[in-house]
């Protein structure tokens, strides 16, 4: 069968299911569902006659084209630039900070550098509001030349696209790191035709018939591969075909088809040759540029029009050779020397145009050896790419001018910030990689404490083992910064607490007294708020927890006063100094404030960080349900950014949640085995909990000992309460007062009414002659708090000690209020418990609570409880990164699996939530 669909010159042959896959694509977006498709194949496969396919067919569409050029490889956002120009008219409808976004990375505005996802957001609402239009479709070939700015925003675009009527289809060779990076994006992957379809399509292309057993042979020779194909009927007729010998030369395919192109290329005039060479070394197509260095070169200005007569470029607005293979045939088989000399000529005219990106790029390849000039000039683009937020552009742009510089001091400290560009990318493995080629030795103080600090990222952003000793490694960075930038020393000293948090008990090389003391003397550096922020920490390492008290919460406050930008260096560090004070509302305001920053300045590597953090808080200050949410919100963040979210595990969330004991352990050990030490003793401790949940008091204690006889920092008092209960109920009574006693005199203290609670709640468990007062202290302190499971603890062992004393009735309301809070939070261990209790009351039995929304997918649900929270459309698409129309589609969606018809009618089917529940 032949498809009707015309490409660029006849029938599209033997590719019907790609054809119809990406005619599903198109009929999709014009009905509001968009989609995104990555074809890879080798040269002249047909990845390009199916971009014009996806381009060509829908005469409704808006079609944009956004090709990747290698001399724009390492100039950010290069691609997505020219992608925008046709939707202009369409920004001012973004949001504010969207806006702003795209203006600083197309270069039109000046503030602070985006990430290259917010940058996605901006595009993404950009095709969302074009799409209410008309339908979009959007080709993108040689996605492998792609800037990396502009592939990472593309690709995340492309898996958010779900109610837009849009359609963005990929065309790349096979490289290994172009599917990386587009992971999640699906992918067709374009072979040789069909033995019938190959001979159709030769026989077709020559103008006399051709002995079928000649085409078989050929088909068979070729792979299938129709420019092969194609280009060999052009180039031979049937008759010289058929006297080929194939057994002895193969026929040109990929290296050989280059070779075929290159004695086509060598029958042309020295002149034609040259501007060929001129026009290879451009890549960008850019005739003005081509124009310029071949004029400069004395070539003849007809050369380009001739080799277009030759049918091995086409010229329009732009230079654009027959296919990738005629430009690698051209400049692959000149010699280094002219190579050379056309890239110093492109630089010129790079020059003379105002490219200074263009114009360092040819510099760099006209150069043999070192040159410091060129480096320089190098190291300025690069810090042009930072500022518009290129970071990995500016990554690979240093390590070009390390290369290219002369004095090795300054060539190991360029590969340093090409380190630190990588990992403000996310791209750890590449500053690991970059490091690993530094001496050392030859760095002068302040790039050895940078290279120290990035190494002890690269370990808390790959779980490398090394991370048990990144906390000594930002010691030793810090005062390496000190003599000279006392804001860098003071901000690696903060580091260096937060990076102790990861491996909790097993870190190494460095003692909390020791930690506490270089600390406060950080804090003494200079006066600001990192001063105000390192004096809370030493406290709360150094001193008496009451005298410690009004330093942290004065730290707290500094932190609360900070602007959105400072929160994403310092706001993280909260959880410790709320933690330790006990303060369930600072700390989730703490943690909501930084992700809402994070959100708005699209950090989505701090957002990550945060809503793991936020995971754990939870199941201390909040509800496992939220903990749970928090968690899948990570899943769902780390699949926009294209990577693997099916290992995002919290072992603590799936302790709480009823996941088998043996896979939480599984978890929590491969943890500790990479050095993570608080993600295991998290894990092991919410078991704890669950025993406790399950009357397994023993086996409570057993796994919380350990853990209060090695306490660390704020951590280990908020698992006193725990080690009280399972103490006194597994008859060790007298192990547990210490730990009540502990309990008070912190609350004294800190005048927390969270810790005041629990403190009562276990005064209750080892006086029983005073209980119903302990108890009813704890509810009193509990009820105004957020912390709804510490509560729900209280009303359960309050009502199992009223049962025991035959105050049934009294007991039953305790018990339902329990339950209900239980189920609420989604804490199945504890839920069953104040069933059974209940029960025991002579209560009817009662079923489980029917859920928050039967049927609902988890985005559905997350989109629901904000809706019913009283977020508009656009807040909850800026909050779960998706677009307003998609928002819509997913409510009405939910409207009709629960068969309701408006947002009021959400909040009485589910539990409304904030924010923060959404990540």
């Amino acid at each position: 069968m032949q498809s009707s669909l015309m490409g660029g010159e006849g029938p599209i042959l033997g590719r019907d299911p790609e054809l119809q896959q990406v005619h599903r694509l198109v009929a999709n977006a014009r009905n509001g569902r968009g989609g995104a498709l990555l074809l890879v194949g080798e040269p002249g496969i047909g990845k390009t006659t199916l971009l014009r396919a996806t381009t060509a067919a829908p005469a409704d569409f808006r079609v944009l084209r956004a090709d990747g050029h290698e001399a724009e490889s390492t100039i950010p956002y290069a691609a997505l630039h020219r992608l925008m120009i046709p939707l202009r008219e369409h920004v001012a409808t973004l949001p504010e900070r969207h806006q702003q976004a795209l203006r600083v990375a197309t270069g039109s505005a000046v503030g602070p550098p985006p990430d290259r996802f917010l940058v996605g957001l901006g595009i993404l609402g950009l095709l969302a509001a074009a799409g209410e239009v008309a339908p979009v479709a959007c080709a993108v070939d040689d996605t492998h030349f792609l800037d990396s700015e502009s592939l990472d925003a593309l690709a995340f675009v492309a898996r958010r696209l779900e109610a837009e009527s849009a359609v963005l289809v990929f065309a790349s060779r096979d490289v290994a790191e172009v599917e990386q990076r587009m992971a999640g994006v699906p992918v067709l992957r374009l072979t040789g035709l069909s033995h019938d379809a190959a001979v159709r399509l030769l026989a077709s292309r020559l103008p006399e018939p051709i002995d079928p057993a000649v085409a078989t042979q050929i088909a068979a020779a070729t792979g299938g591969n129709p420019l092969a194909l194609t280009d060999l009927a052009v180039e031979l007729n049937a008759t010289r075909l058929a006297e080929s010998s194939f057994a002895d030369e193969p026929v040109p395919v990929g290296h050989h088809l280059e070779a075929h192109y290159l004695r086509r290329v060598r029958l042309l005039s020295e002149d034609q040759q040259h501007w060929l060479l001129v026009a290879a070394a451009d890549s960008t197509g850019n005739l003005d540029m081509i124009r310029s260095a071949a004029g400069s070169l004395d070539i003849a200005p007809t050369a380009g029009d001739e080799a277009e007569a030759a049918g091995l470029v086409e010229l329009d607005l732009t230079v654009r050779f027959r296919h990738p293979l005629v430009r690698a045939a051209v400049y692959g088989a000149a010699h280094g020397a002219d190579r050379r000399r056309v890239h110093a000529a492109l630089a010129g005219a790079a020059s003379g145009l105002g490219a200074a990106e263009l114009e360092a790029w040819h510099s760099a390849k006209a150069t043999v050896g070192t040159d410091a000039a060129v480096a320089d000039r190098l190291e300025s683009v690069a810090d042009l790419a930072g500022l518009r937020g290129g970071f990995v552009s500016r990554a690979s742009v240093l390590v070009q001018a390390a290369a290219l510089t002369p004095d090795r001091a300054l060539g190991y400290a360029r590969l340093v910030a090409a380190a630190e560009a990588a990992l403000a990318a996310g791209v750890a493995q590449f500053a690991k990689g970059m490091l690993d080629e530094v001496d050392e030795d030859l760095l002068d103080p302040l790039a050895r404490g940078r290279m120290a600090a990035v190494r002890a990222s690269v370990a808390m952003f790959t779980a490398d083992p090394a991370l048990r000793h990144a906390s000594a490694d930002l010691l030793v960075a810090a005062e390496a910064m000190s003599a000279y930038d006392l804001t860098a020393a003071q901000d690696t000293l903060i580091q260096a607490l937060y990076f102790l948090l990861p491996a909790e008990r097993l870190a190494t090389g460095v003692s909390i007294s020791e930690l506490g003391k270089r600390l406060q003397e950080g804090a003494e550096l200079q006066d600001g708020v990192a001063a105000t922020i390192l004096r809370g920490l030493a406290a709360h390492l150094t001193m008496p927890y009451a005298e410690a008290v009004p330093l942290m919460r004065k730290a707290v406050g500094a932190i609360a006063a900070l602007a959105d930008e400072q929160l994403l260096t310092y706001g993280a560090i909260s959880l410790v100094l709320t933690s330790a004070l006990w303060d369930a509302h600072g700390m989730r305001a703490g943690l909501e404030r930084t992700a809402e920053a994070a959100r708005d300045l699209g950090s989505l590597r701090v957002l990550d960080m945060v809503l793991w953090s936020m995971s754990l808080s939870e199941l201390r200050a909040g509800t496992p349900r939220r903990a749970a949410q928090c968690v899948e919100q990570v899943r769902d963040l780390r699949r926009a950014i294209g990577y693997q979210s099916e290992h995002v595990v919290n072992p603590a969330v799936l302790a709480w949640t009823g996941a088998p004991r043996e896979q939480v352990e599984l978890f929590a050990e491969q943890a500790r085995t990479i050095g993570m030490g608080g993600v295991h003793a998290s894990g092991i401790t919410a078991l704890a909990v669950r025993d406790l949940a399950e009357g397994a008091y023993e086996g409570a204690f057993e796994r919380l000992r350990p853990f209060v006889d090695d306490p660390f920092l704020q951590v280990t008092p908020l698992e006193y309460a725990d080690f009280v209960e399972a103490a006194v109920r597994s008859g060790r009574p007298e192990e547990a007062l210490p730990f009540v006693d502990r309990l008070e005199r912190l609350a004294a203290a800190n005048g927390s009414p969270w810790n005041a609670g629990v403190a009562a709640r276990s005064r209750a468990l080892v006086d029983d002659g005073a209980a119903e007062e302990h108890f009813t202290r704890s509810l009193a302190a509990l009820e105004p708090t957020e912390v709804d499971v510490e509560l729900a603890r209280t009303h359960l062992l309050y009502g199992e000690w009223l049962r025991r004393a035959r105050r049934r009735r009294q007991a039953r309301d305790h018990l339902r209020r329990a339950t209900d809070l239980f189920e609420r939070s989604e804490a199945p261990a504890f839920a069953e418990r104040a069933r059974h209790e209940l029960e025991a009351t002579g209560e009817a039995p009662r079923e489980p609570g029917a859920g928050q929304g039967p049927g609902l997918t988890t985005q559905e649900l997350t989109v629901a409880r904000l809706a019913a929270s009283g977020s508009t459309n656009a807040e909850i698409g800026a909050t779960m990164f998706l677009s307003v129309n998609t928002v819509d589609y997913h409510l009405r969606k939910v409207f009709q699996k629960l068969g309701i018809s408006s947002r009021r009618q959400l909040s009485d089917r589910l539990a409304p939530v904030t924010a923060e529940d959404a990540g």
